[in-house]
């Protein structure tokens, strides 16, 4: 099976598409990867992918030569492309037209740009086209209405949590049957307790303000306890991002959070191993913009951390335990401070986020929509 990928390459591909294409690619699936945007980072592609990177005047040049090969289907998906204010996406499918041949399948990796470049690729070449939904596509999607219009075309639509398939059936009124739920996955071989304990609080986030570092520091400085000691992994991510060490110095707490900026693979996980507990304190931005599921969430489980978090969208549903509401500084306080003070809470947590995400977060996951794949390839 060959697939036509849709991804955003902002610094390296997101970590959690990687983990799910470098899976593919090992169960023999060729990868044509279509970047909409492209720059290296932490995660970039693997040699063995056929990488279609693209430059702004070879695109616009070659339009004329594709509107005289295709005069009629050309004029009707421009026309329709205006009519949506879809025209970058439109120029952007016809650039990887060529570069991709016939794939068996056209899958957009996030409901956004990515699947409308998917659309106008299906439409021109007639393949399956499958979409997975993760969280801001579905709370600030950047062509709502071309979205709208858009989602009848897809042949499978992915949820990566049963609250993201809730919002496609209520708010964008989706058959339920049309939608499948494939929950994120990770290598349990690579996400796995380890020994040891030393106190301490890792986040393991983009500076955005619905990640919650605000509230996580306050809590610190709530507790006023010298010895707990906050990791901060992560950088700005968004046009407002939150000033971690600047806050961290104005509470007074600067001496207690140690500051690491982005990091990945190896030297992830040996954070990870060090901490005690992992805490992301959710909540919904100013824009109403919500988390999907935090990937972070899931790598802290896999690994046999204790989770503190807040009951925002999906979270509740997987996490039984250490929950406060979001917002929440001296629920989140608390929180802390009983896993600070109860060594057999955290064992007992460790053993049951292991557990959790062995039966949730598996490879199995992958193994499902790569089924979900093979079907529509096979139909």
């Amino acid at each position: 099976m060959r697939i036509a990928v849709l991804a955003t390459l902002k610094s390296g591909v997101e970590r959690f598409v990687y983990r799910e294409l470098q899976f593919f690619a090992a169960q023999g699936v060729e990868i044509d990867l279509c970047p909409t945007k492209y720059a290296r980072g932490l995660y970039n592609p693997d040699p063995g992918w056929r990488v279609h990177p693209w430059k702004l005047v070879p695109l616009l040049a070659f339009q004329p030569w594709y509107a005289i090969r295709r005069p009629v289907r050309y004029a009707r998906l421009l026309a329709e492309a205006v009519r949506y204010r879809a025209l970058p996406d439109f120029l952007m499918a016809w650039h990887f037209v060529d570069r991709i041949g016939r794939p068996d399948l056209i899958y957009a990796t996030f409901g956004d740009h990515k699947l409308f470049v998917g659309y106008f690729l299906k439409r021109i070449l007639g393949r399956p086209l499958t979409v997975t939904f993760h969280a801001h596509e579905l709370y600030q999607n950047p062509n709502e209405p071309f979205f709208r219009h858009v989602l009848p075309y897809c042949d499978q639509l992915v949820a990566v949590t049963e609250y993201n398939r809730e919002v496609l059936v209520d708010q964008f009124g989706i058959d339920p049957d049309r939608i499948s739920v494939s929950r994120l996955s990770i290598d349990l071989d690579e996400y796995k307790p380890a020994s040891g304990r030393r106190f301490v609080v890792l986040i393991c986030a983009y500076f955005n303000p619905r990640k919650g570092h605000e509230i996580l520091l306050r809590a610190i400085q709530h507790l006023g306890r010298k010895d707990i000691e906050v990791w901060v992994v992560g950088g700005p991510g968004s046009e407002d991002p939150v000033d971690v060490a600047g806050l961290a110095r104005d509470l007074g707490i600067e001496d207690q959070v140690v500051m690491f900026g982005p990091v990945g693979g190896a030297a992830l996980n040996a954070l990870f191993h060090s901490c005690d507990v992992f805490c992301l304190p959710s909540r919904i931005d100013d824009n109403g913009l919500r988390e999907g599921f935090p990937t972070v969430i899931i790598e802290a489980m896999a690994m046999g951390k204790p989770v503190i978090s807040t009951r925002h969208v999906e979270i509740p549903r997987i996490l039984p335990e250490l929950l406060v509401d979001e917002n929440d500084v001296e629920g989140l306080a608390e929180a802390i401070d009983r896993a600070y003070q109860d060594p057999e809470l955290l064992a007992r947590l460790s053993k049951q986020n292991r557990s959790i995400a062995e039966t949730t977060f598996s490879n199995d996951n992958s193994v499902q929509k790569l089924g979900l794949f093979q079907r529509l390839v096979d139909r």
